[in-house]
C-alpha cells in the first residue's frame, strides 16, 4: 500500500487496544485490516479512488484507533469518536448492544467506507455509508465487496 507520506496518526495501535475496541463493539476485526491499522494507522492512500453504485468515490483518509485521552489533536479521526459522532445514524436499532456499521474511512464530502456486520460479526463485508440519505436509524449503504482486502485492491 502507498500512502502520503507524513499521513500515517501515532501512535501505532498494539494487539491489546484492538482487542479491546473489538470487545467494546463486539465484534472480531478482519486479521488483514488489523494488520493494516497496526501500520498505516489513519494514513491517506496515494491511490484513493473507487466506483461503487456507479459512483466515483475519493478516499480522504482512514480512520485511526488511538487511546483517546483528548492529548492528540488527531483524535477526531479515531474510529470510536467518528461512531460515537454518528451514533444513530449508523444503526437500525437505538437498543443494539455492539456494531452494525464500523467507519473505517472518511470520503470525500462526508460519508464514509464502513464494515458491515449486520450479517456476520465475525466476517464483516464493506460498503459505502452515504450520510445525506441515511436518518436515525436509518442507515443506507451501498455494498462495496466481501472483504477489507478486496477494498484495498479496488482502489486505484
Amino acid at each position: 500500500m502507498d500512502i502520503r507520506e507524513g499521513t500515517i496518526i501515532t501512535p501505532l495501535p498494539e494487539e491489546t487496544l484492538l482487542l479491546d475496541r473489538e470487545r467494546k463493539w463486539r465484534v472480531k476485526l478482519p486479521i488483514a485490516y488489523k494488520e493494516f491499522i497496526k501500520k498505516y494507522n489513519g494514513s491517506s492512500p496515494i491511490k484513493d479512488s473507487f466506483l461503487c453504485n456507479k459512483h466515483e468515490y475519493t478516499v480522504d483518509r482512514f480512520l485511526c484507533i488511538l487511546q483517546v485521552t483528548g492529548n492528540n489533536e488527531n483524535e477526531y479521526y479515531d474510529i470510536g469518536v467518528v461512531k460515537t459522532q454518528l451514533d444513530e445514524r449508523i444503526v437500525t436499532d437505538e437498543d443494539l448492544v455492539g456494531t452494525e456499521l464500523l467507519p473505517i474511512a472518511v470520503l470525500f464530502a462526508g460519508d464514509f467506507v464502513c464494515l458491515d456486520y449486520r450479517d456476520s460479526t465475525e466476517e464483516p463485508t464493506v460498503c459505502v455509508w452515504n450520510h445525506e440519505e441515511s436518518g436515525d436509524l436509518d442507515p443506507v449503504t451501498y455494498f462495496l465487496c466481501d472483504s477489507f482486502t478486496t477494498f484495498l485492491n479496488l482502489l486505484r
